[in-house]
């Protein structure tokens, strides 16, 4: 006689889920077999656009009302959720001169990309850990590992959630729950138009050279970004894979930044070379 197993339902939280990746993710675990998804969003109308491209993807996500940064908020979501899988993916950009961001600023930002997630996932984990299984998914960047100039806060944010989320795994690992980067290079979202903003914003500035060829950068290496689409189906598979990997790396040009990366870390002098070469290639006083 043929046994038949049953898909187990899990239930995922995608954070950010109003547009870009976070949206893409949603509709993608959505379209898992068995995975109910749940993507916050900061208001009622955006909640209602998520519903939308639900609909017209042939998938439901329902969706709660949370600003990442309200720790009660993520309390009460996580605990009325009680999520299987979680996806930090909310977040934003940072593009400024370090010394030129104030303590505000930083925290707000560093709030939002390395205390929130770590926040979620500390209250999630406990519902994980009393079925046996779960997964957390958090979502950084080749920045999480590389750093360029220019965007150092945005850096500093990826650079620490990836401290914590790889010490985090190390530690849950034995009740059953996974934690996972996923790490993409560019791909296709708000991040060019961003990109214009602050080369607008600093015209006349001493790094207005700077941002322009960033700005120009962003625009010529488009066509060899990943789609979204790609990136949410990495995000599915490690949020569902039996055995899957700490870290995903996606995108060849991610790839390829992170090799020439390592090489260059091994070589003291190539590092100062390259400093000069960066310096150079995209105009800094």
């Amino acid at each position: 006689m043929t046994v038949h197993q049953e898909t187990p339902h899990r239930t995922a939280l995608v954070t950010g889920a109003n547009s870009g990746l976070g949206l893409a993710a949603a509709l993608e675990l959505a379209s898992r077999d068995g995975t109910r998804v749940v993507g916050t969003v900061r208001s009622a109308e955006k909640g209602q656009k998520v519903r939308r491209a639900a609909e017209e993807a042939g998938v439901e996500v329902e969706t709660r009302i949370l600003d990442v940064t309200d720790a009660a908020g993520c309390k009460d979501v996580v605990g009325e959720v009680r999520p299987d899988i979680l996806v930090n993916n909310a977040g934003g950009t940072l593009y400024a001169p370090v010394a030129d961001v104030m303590e505000e600023e930083a925290r707000h930002h560093l709030e939002t990309s390395l205390f929130a997630p770590i926040r979620l996932a500390r209250l999630a984990i406990p519902h994980m850990q009393e079925r046996g299984w779960g997964r957390v998914i958090q979502i950084s960047s080749v920045a999480g590992k590389v750093s360029y100039p220019l965007m150092g806060w945005y850096q500093a944010g990826k650079h620490a959630m990836e401290a914590l989320s790889d010490a985090l795994r190390l530690e849950v690992a034995g009740s059953g729950v996974h934690v996972a980067v996923v790490a993409p290079g560019g791909f296709r979202s708000g991040i060019s138009d961003d990109m214009a903003d602050v080369a607008h914003r600093y015209r006349g500035s001493k790094y207005a050279t700077a941002f322009r060829r960033l700005d120009l950068g962003f625009t010529l290496v488009q066509p060899f970004w990943t789609d979204t689409e790609r990136v949410a189906r990495v995000i599915a598979e490690a949020a569902t894979d039996p055995e899957p990997k700490g870290r995903y790396v996606v995108g060849r040009d991610a790839q390829v930044t992170l090799l020439v990366s390592r090489i260059v870390e091994n070589f003291g002098a190539a590092v100062e070379f390259r400093d000069k070469a960066v310096r150079r290639l995209i105009g800094l006083p």
